[in-house]
């Protein structure tokens, strides 16, 4: 059996990690890797978080398994983050997911449930594992302009002019906040013409929402998302715990769909269930129960969010210090637009030759693509970074 099976090509940034451990050199920066890490070059673990796990020890009395949608208080709470009170709770369904890209592949498997001979749309250039996915499960996928390689804004017009090509039940992937990987978000004007060009075209909405309240603040980073579902008839958001409550290995992440009626709510509810039982059968409840004691203790949400306050303003200043020494470095304001990038990546739209300089010269790992972890730079590094991507002809 298993001399049948092809090879599958390696993980390009689990490669780059590899390549960065085995690197001897004293001075090296790992921009790779899409974690939030602190000037000491720690992934900390919150201290709302630390509390919590100690009222669970404390208070927690079985290991037992929880629903196969994971437990109802989790749900509560995520769906509040999220949405707020802006769709009737009788008309949300929800399931625990294994982190949030358990929730992307959840969210295609519905697509593709739904209408199988359908498209996926996703943009250009946007997460990597959205198009594996899609290929992996056999769905029809096509991709709409995003991105404008020479201005590193969005490009709205394009991308409008690229989706007129979806038709009537094709899906959209839209990045609820901080664009993986480019940083640059749209506004919300154009997400209002979005939102009424979706519905005029009978398009499903799929919002990844990764990154909420690593870009403007935690309700500013979801507004576009309740606009959405509030708007459209059905939406589903595929939310992750991992990068705003720092609990990356606990995979923690929650689908949340959002339907037209009760009647609806009730089918999705278990159809969500069924699709655990046929992957994960019951999901893992130690993230969830973290993220729902902190969101039901008043003390600790407060705490909680100044941490994520503190993480989002130490990205804003990351940004702001790299554009500023490259100005200094380089006599230019080509860099200008890292200050305007939100959350934790930026595309620098730099060649695959420039890519290589940087690590084989200079020892600063970043993706194929361009894309930088802005949050692997410290404010001692950014000298060294500015210098080394001015010496890579950046």
């Amino acid at each position: 059996m298993f001399d049948s099976l092809s090879p599958q090509p390696p993980d390009k940034i689990i490669q780059l990690i590899q390549l960065f451990r085995d690197d001897p050199r004293e001075q090296k920066i790992d921009l790779g890797v899409g974690v939030y890490r602190d000037a000491s070059g720690t992934t900390p673990i919150m201290k709302a978080v630390k509390q919590a796990e100690k009222i669970l020890l404390e208070q927690e009395i079985t290991k037992t398994y929880t629903a196969l949608a994971g437990a109802p208080e989790y749900h509560e709470a995520m769906i509040g983050l999220v949405l707020g009170d802006s769709v009737p709770i009788d008309r949300i369904a929800a399931a625990h997911t294994t982190g949030g890209s358990g929730a992307v592949r959840m969210a295609f498997e519905i697509a593709r449930l739904s209408n199988p001979t359908s498209t996926v749309w996703i943009p250009k250039p946007s997460w990597p594992s959205h198009q594996s996915i899609l290929n992996f499960i056999g769905m029809r996928s096509d991709g709409y302009s995003y991105f404008d390689f020479e201005s590193k804004v969005t490009d709205f017009d394009q991308m409008m002019g690229d989706l007129q090509k979806a038709v009537r039940g094709d899906s959209i992937v839209l990045h609820g906040c901080c664009h993986n990987p480019t940083g640059a978000d749209l506004n919300f004007q154009q997400w209002q013409e979005l939102v009424e060009f979706i519905i005029s075209k009978g398009l499903n909405p799929i919002i990844d929402l990764a990154y909420q309240g690593f870009g403007d603040g935690l309700e500013e980073d979801v507004r576009a998302t309740r606009m959405v579902a509030t708007k459209c008839p059905e939406t589903l958001i595929a939310a992750s715990c991992s990068k705003n409550f720092g609990i990356y290995r606990e995979r923690t992440g929650i689908l949340i769909a959002s339907t037209q009626d009760t009647a609806t709510q009730t089918k999705m509810q278990g159809i969500l269930a069924h699709l655990n039982r046929q992957s994960i059968s019951f999901p893992p409840d130690h993230g969830a129960r973290i993220v729902s004691t902190i969101l039901t203790d008043s003390e600790l949400t407060q705490i909680w969010r100044d941490e994520l306050t503190h993480i989002r303003h130490n990205l804003i200043a990351i940004r702001s210090s790299l554009s500023s020494e490259l100005q200094k470095v380089t006599g230019s304001d080509r860099f200008g637009f890292l200050q305007s990038h939100k959350g934790m990546f930026s595309l620098l739209g730099c060649d695959s030759e420039h890519v290589l300089r940087m690590r084989d010269e200079h020892g600063v790992y970043l993706v194929g693509d361009g894309r930088i972890n802005v949050a692997g730079l410290s404010q001692e590094s950014i000298p060294y970074m500015a210098q080394a991507m001015v010496a890579s002809g950046m």
